[in-house]
Formats: C-alpha cells, sequence, structure tokens
C-alpha cells in the first residue's frame, strides 16, 4: 500500500537512475470500483508536465522509476474523465456514504489491484495529518508506549462520493448514486453541512422528488438558501414535490421577488395552495395545516372508500384518518383505517363513521390546536371553515415543533414521526 503523501515530491528516475524531476500529482480515471492511476504529473524545470503511467517501472515511497530515458514535454491537459489526485481530492470534502456525514480527505491510499495501481480509499483520519507533517512515526511509538491507539479512520472508494466543486460531477463513478438511496433526513444532514458552492453537483444529480423529500428535513435557513441558488424553474417544480404546508412554509421565507417568480412558475393547482395557505395567519391552524387530506363522500361502500384510496395512493401522513363529507364538503364523520379494512365489503361508511368528529376552525390558534391534538390523542386534527367544510388537517409531527411542549412531544407514537417516513 502506497499513501499518496509519500509519492508527492519524491524524485523521478529514468531507466538509467537519472533524475529527471519530481512527482507533482497522480491522475485516475474515474468509472470503475477502483480507478486506476493512468499516469503521473512531473514538475521538471518549472514546469509540468504528463507522463502515462505505462512508462512507469514503478512508484513507491521513494519516488517513481520510469521504463524510458525519453520524456514528452508537451503540456499535460486533464481530460473529462480523470481526476489529479492532489488537486481535485487531497483536503477537498467527500461524503462518507456509510456515516451520513461530509469528511475531508487527509491522504489517498493507492494499492495495487488486479495488476494495475489504483486508488482504493481515503484516509480521514488523524493518521492521515500527522504523515504528512512526517510525524506519524513518532507518534505511533509514542502512543505503543502509552498503550494508546493512533486513531485511523479509512473509506474504501467504493464509499465515498466527492462533492467539491472542482470535482465536476460527470467525473463520478456514478454520480451521486449512492446519496439518492439515503433517508431524506440524511441527505439533509449532509447538504446542510456542505459549502453553498459544492451543494450545486448534489442537487443536480438528484430527481425533483429526492431534493423536496429533504428539503423538507433541512433547517430553514438552507431551505431558503438551496432553493433561491436553484434555477427558478426547477425550484418550482421542487415545491410542486413537497407537502403543501412545507412548501408554503418555504415560500413565505423567500425574498418577494423570488417568491413572486417561483409561484408563477408552479403549475396552477399546486401554487394556488400554497397561496391559500399563505394567506392565514403563520400561528393558525390554516396556517400549518396540510390540503393533502382523504375525503371521501358519506354514500361509499367500504369496499368503494377501499378502492378510492388505491387510485389516490396517498402519502402515509395524509391517511391516518379517512374523513367524510357530503355534498357540499362539509365534515360530517371521520374513520380510522382500521375500522375500514374490518368492515363488511357493502357497509356504508356512513354506518361505520364517528359522526360529530373533533375539529379545529382554520384560525384557531396553535395553542387550541396543540390542546385538541392531545387531549383527544389524534394523529392527526380535521380543519374545518366557518361553514363547516373541510379545508385540511393539521398531523401531529406538524405541532410538534411549532407547538407541543416537550412533555406532550413523549405522547407521539413513534411509527408516526417524521424520521420514520
Amino acid at each position: 500500500m502506497l499513501f499518496l503523501s509519500q509519492a508527492i515530491g519524491r524524485p523521478v528516475r529514468d531507466q538509467n537512475g537519472d533524475p529527471i524531476g519530481k512527482v507533482a500529482d497522480l491522475i485516475v480515471a474515474v468509472g470503475e470500483r477502483y480507478p486506476p492511476v493512468t499516469g503521473l504529473v512531473i514538475s521538471t524545470d518549472g514546469r509540468q508536465i504528463f507522463l502515462p503511467w505505462t512508462s512507469v517501472e514503478s512508484l513507491d515511497i521513494t519516488g517513481a522509476r520510469l521504463r524510458t530515458s525519453m520524456l514528452d514535454i508537451t503540456k499535460f491537459a486533464q481530460r473529462t474523465d480523470e481526476i489529479l489526485l492532489r488537486a481535485d481530492l487531497m483536503d477537498k470534502q467527500i461524503v462518507d456514504v456509510d456515516g451520513r456525514r461530509v469528511v475531508r480527505v487527509n491522504d489517498i491510499s493507492l494499492d495495487v489491484v488486479e495488476g494495475s495501481m489504483r486508488l482504493v480509499a481515503v484516509d480521514v483520519g488523524a493518521a492521515g495529518l500527522l504523515r504528512r507533517l512526517g510525524i506519524e512515526g513518532p507518534f505511533r511509538t509514542l502512543g505503543r508506549n502509552l498503550k494508546v491507539p493512533l486513531p485511523e479512520r479509512y473509506i474504501d472508494w467504493e464509499d465515498v462520493d466527492p462533492v467539491e466543486s472542482s470535482i465536476a460531477s460527470v467525473k463520478l463513478r456514478v454520480p451521486h448514486g449512492a446519496l439518492a438511496e439515503l433517508h431524506p433526513a440524511d441527505l439533509a444532514s449532509i447538504i446542510d453541512q456542505l459549502a453553498p458552492k459544492d451543494r450545486a453537483g448534489v442537487l443536480a444529480s438528484l430527481d425533483d422528488e429526492a431534493v423536496a423529500d429533504a428539503m423538507e428535513e433541512m433547517e430553514p435557513d438552507t431551505q431558503v438558501e438551496v432553493l433561491e441558488d436553484l434555477h427558478p424553474e426547477r425550484a418550482a417544480d421542487i415545491l410542486e414535490e413537497m407537502s403543501p404546508d412545507d412548501a408554503a412554509d418555504l415560500v413565505a421565507d423567500l425574498s418577494d421577488t423570488a417568491r413572486d417568480e417561483i409561484l408563477a412558475l408552479m403549475e396552477h393547482d399546486e401554487a394556488a395552495e400554497v397561496k391559500e395557505l399563505l394567506a392565514y395567519p403563520e400561528d393558525s391552524a390554516g396556517g400549518i395545516m396540510t390540503t393533502e387530506v382523504v375525503a371521501v363522500p358519506a354514500t361509499l361502500t367500504a369496499e368503494q372508500t377501499i378502492d378510492r384510496l388505491r387510485e389516490l395512493e396517498p402519502d402515509a401522513e395524509t391517511i391516518y384518518y379517512v374523513y367524510v363529507v357530503d355534498t357540499e364538503e362539509r365534515l360530517v364523520g371521520v374513520l380510522s383505517l382500521r375500522d375500514l379494512i374490518v368492515a363488511k365489503a357493502t357497509t356504508l361508511v356512513s354506518d361505520v363513521m364517528i359522526k360529530e368528529p373533533v375539529a379545529v376552525g382554520v384560525l384557531a390558534d396553535k395553542d387550541e390546536v396543540a390542546q385538541v391534538v392531545a387531549r383527544y390523542n389524534l394523529l392527526a386534527v380535521p380543519v374545518v371553515d366557518d361553514e363547516g367544510r373541510l379545508e385540511g388537517i393539521v398531523t401531529v409531527d406538524d405541532t410538534l415543533d411549532a407547538f407541543l411542549p416537550t412533555s406532550w412531544k413523549r405522547r407521539l407514537p413513534r411509527p408516526f414521526s417524521r424520521s420514520s417516513r
């Protein structure tokens, strides 16, 4: 195994053993599990030249030995599928996909795999820093004497996702593919840790739905930064994928100019929902409710209602209960999924629903909403207008941060918390 810090600055000798320069950098071609080294960048006579790896006899801690005494003095030109290990990767930020965090590369590990020198891992521990300072050996000796091991942390290249802006996403083995598989909360945490210039490549590689899910988990300040840095058309597409209440909260924090531009680019129905929520006071039930609600007519049977749910495919957050409305969209009842499932197929939902369900008005303040949720142990409370028409629901997780005291938060069933979605 060879570390990049052990090779940089070492002499490069021709086949006769005569020094011709020093190792300035190594080039690897991404696209494989462990990218192969394709060449050296050599510093010689005040300039840098490229040497293909086929001309290299050996490379170790003593330096590089060449197979030839002839050099092509053409200036090095980096190809689109290549990265420079020292310039592009050393000291840069990467995502530790397995550890769900952003770390900095302290050193780079190379080894012979399948007959060729390859990039196999990055060192993100204290050992890498000490190695570069030339004092790793003394610290290891001291650690052994004190029976305190030197902290080491290596990340296999397969678990690395470079995000530094100097490394274009098109060069990655699978451009940020592993990030797309993370839980939205983990992805949001990673994006929160990145500098704005480094977020662009990550966000560009993810689809709108994945970004929307992560946005709902981000810190409010990061949400605004991310959305305002995006092209307005993409920002609008992402807002359309978010739940209306979360989208409204985010839009409310935008500058007036950004808000007007993005809302104008959204689909009419989605924009109308967001504008409707923005019209309510921030601390009211209408201001924090979601308009994504499952409502069915009282005339449907249990079987027809289940078929309607299959057709709607509602999000888990909005299907705690099924609400029943009359022909004027007034709330007349509610039933749980359990009641619906155990009912006979031909039973009318009006016969199994709970009539006159607990509800709050759109202008109810946060204390009233919190009290209703806690008093009746609800996972969601319906919100109605002055005429009793169903306008939306406030889910229990939407009340936690804004409304509920710590003692009440503990009453939330863990399977229904936002982090489990």
